[in-house]
């Protein structure tokens, strides 16, 4: 029998231990909160033998994000969602995207939001989830 594993982080804690900084931080350098175009692109071309990773960001916006964006994004990628919870401002970016660790997979769905600054300019993400079978 496989284990699930599932890994999440609350963000807007000012509190973040090293252990913290160091479970979430990408092979480039960057915390996942903050995303990384790097690997963004690598999990373009991941190999089929790293895990598949459930990422779930959520994420707060000064501005609305267009309704036409929200309905446009799911052709924009690869698997990705982005929804608007009933809460104003709050977003909720998901996908599926294969990488070696939970950080690598965060940082990679939240680098397409840097990759494509038309959609949303300026974001603070609030919590990270990634989830593997």
């Amino acid at each position: 029998m496989r284990r699930r594993v599932i890994e999440s982080a609350v963000l807007n804690t000012r509190d973040r231990s090293q252990a913290h900084i160091a479970q979430w931080t990408c092979p480039h350098g960057r915390h996942a909160g903050q995303g990384c175009v790097p690997c963004y692109h690598a999990s373009a071309d991941a190999d089929s033998a790293l895990p598949l990773w459930e990422v779930a960001a959520w994420f707060t916006t000064m501005r609305p994000i267009p309704i036409r964006a929200l309905q446009d994004i799911h052709r924009h990628d690869r698997n990705f969602a982005l929804t608007q919870p009933s809460t104003p401002l709050v977003y909720l970016l998901s996908g599926q995207v294969r990488a070696a660790a939970a950080a690598e997979a965060v940082a990679g769905v939240i680098g397409f939001l840097l990759q494509n600054r038309h959609i949303v300019d300026e974001f603070v993400v609030t919590e990270i989830r990634a989830v593997h079978p």
